[in-house]
């Protein structure tokens, strides 16, 4: 299951309306002093919402409402490849990597399927519920999301801003403010960066939706839409130089490597998988007997968002009593997919230390990286 954070969303909006009231209060005095105050409001907005990762508003719709109008149209027959709904054979590997791997695929689009599922308008977190919504009708047991889990590499304001926007708001067509045009900016505003952000989101006037580039996450039109209201400083774009804290506990990134976890239990695969079924005959077969469980490691470039198929991947799972094995992965390619698999023996009530070490061609060093896990 993976374990969601909670946002301290009320405090935060009562600030926002004190600082809103202090700008209101404001217009009232001189043009100047009215300029002045407004970016003072402007750096304290986007400094309050740097840590948020994703827009919190209370018109999100539920993972149910989101597959009923936009995923359903392919998830609900399986048209064009898309895993369908209540097909727990499909889902299954899919769901061991994890909400935070699923909903990266879903924002920025994979084979067939378009990013956002084609519908620019869907927020991250009305992404995530949706993508919950399918796994837990799958066969799942997934909490719907509250808040919104970071992407794994966000792109910078300045390159979405050189790569995109610039080609209106650079020179200002179609009415577009101008990068660095300070006073236009802080009149759109006024009601917010969110505000913003969601209109963005959305598409504007000539603008279509997240500017024309669907795979946008609300994170990065937030950093595009900082870097132009400041593209000479970096005060007022999100903390992205920093480590992204990323809220799924099978996730783990290390040396420009993302590393998924994946652990389903050998009854459960006796349970889903035919008896012909690739998936029951991967490592020579499901082992008999009680506490075995196969552990699936997915490998990510950080930079490319490529699956890793030619790495070495070795794991320990172990645990103080009865301590516990140490064993190589083999690569399976299903579905589609690219992974490293292999069987474990993990008993008792103590939680298992899973370390996981990796060797790529072209690093010098292995990269290890560890998870815990509790036998269930």
């Amino acid at each position: 299951m993976v374990s969601i954070p909670k946002m301290a969303v009320p405090a935060r909006l009562k600030r926002l309306l004190a600082m809103q009231n202090a700008a209101r209060d404001e217009r009232q005095s001189s043009s100047a002093n009215h300029l002045g105050r407004l970016l003072a409001l402007v750096f304290s907005v986007a400094a309050l919402v740097a840590p948020v990762t994703s827009i919190a508003q209370n018109g999100d719709r539920s993972g149910k409402q989101v597959v009923d109008e936009v995923c359903a149209a392919c998830h609900a027959t399986g048209a064009k490849g898309a895993p369908r709904i209540g097909n727990q054979d499909a889902w299954a590997p899919l769901a061991s990597r994890g909400l935070t791997s699923l909903s990266e695929s879903a924002l920025k689009g994979i084979r067939d399927m378009p990013s956002h599922g084609g519908n620019p308008g869907l927020s991250d977190l009305e992404i995530e519920r949706a993508v919950t919504y399918m796994v837990n009708r799958s066969g799942g047991q997934w909490v719907e999301p509250i808040g919104g889990v970071t992407p794994a590499l966000e792109r910078k304001g300045k390159q979405i801003v050189d790569a995109n926007c610039s080609k209106c708001h650079e020179t200002g067509v179609f009415g577009a403010p101008k990068i660095g045009d300070r006073t236009a900016w802080i009149l759109r505003m006024r009601k917010g960066i969110d505000f913003l952000v969601r209109s963005a989101i959305n598409g504007h006037g000539p603008m279509p939706p997240r500017g024309g580039m669907a795979d946008l996450t609300d994170l990065e039109l937030r950093a595009a839409i900082l870097h132009m209201f400041n593209p000479a400083g970096t005060a007022t774009e999100p903390a992205q130089a920093a480590p992204i804290a990323v809220h799924d506990p099978n996730r783990k990134v290390a040396n420009g490597t993302e590393i998924y976890l994946g652990i389903v239990s050998a009854e459960t695969m006796r349970e889903r998988y035919a008896k012909n079924d690739p998936e029951r005959m991967i490592h020579g077969g499901i082992p008999s007997g009680r506490g075995y469980y196969h552990l699936n490691i997915s490998l990510f470039d950080s930079k490319t968002r490529l699956a890793i198929d030619n790495a070495e991947v070795e794991v320990s799972a172990t645990e103080p009593v009865s301590g516990g094995e140490t064993k190589k992965l083999e690569l399976v390619a299903l579905k589609g997919t690219k992974s490293y698999g292999n069987y474990f023996r993990m008993t008792g009530k103590n939680p298992y230390r899973i370390v996981v070490r990796v060797r790529r061609p072209g690093v010098s060093r292995e990269i290890q990286t560890e998870f815990e896990f509790k036998p269930y």
